[in-house]
């Protein structure tokens, strides 16, 4: 991955958590790492714990970026999102899956927040 496209992905992360935090989530991690997968942000509110995909573009031209998570992507954030349960899961605890869309345009930032965006039914 070029350095420029991941300048601009930690720039979406960002402006996600500053997203999510003004929404009233708490974030618990940033780019939490198992293996070669990660997840780009874990946060949690009303007991609820939300494992976060960000998508950042440069524009609209290839779509709304949180069309960008296809199934093989939904399947490793689910497998990182067990190992994250396995270390720090709580029982009784409820979990879902978000997507979060950052859209950089010359007109300025847009967010868009997808809650349960994807289920996984062996997660």
């Amino acid at each position: 991955m070029s350095a420029a496209r991941q300048a601009l992905g930690l720039a979406g992360e960002r402006v996600a958590a500053r997203w999510l935090r003004r929404g009233g989530w708490r974030v618990l991690a940033h780019r939490f790492r198992c293996g070669r997968r990660d997840i780009d942000l874990v946060a949690e509110r009303a007991g609820v714990v939300a494992f976060v995909e960000v998508k950042t573009r440069r524009g609209d031209r290839f779509g709304d970026p949180v069309h960008a998570v296809d199934w093989r992507k939904q399947r490793q954030i689910a497998r990182c999102a067990a190992s994250w349960l396995d270390r720090r899961g709580k029982p009784g605890t409820a979990y879902q899956f978000d997507v979060v869309g950052v859209l950089f345009t010359p007109r300025g930032v847009r967010v868009r927040h997808v809650q349960q965006a994807f289920q996984i039914a062996d997660a």
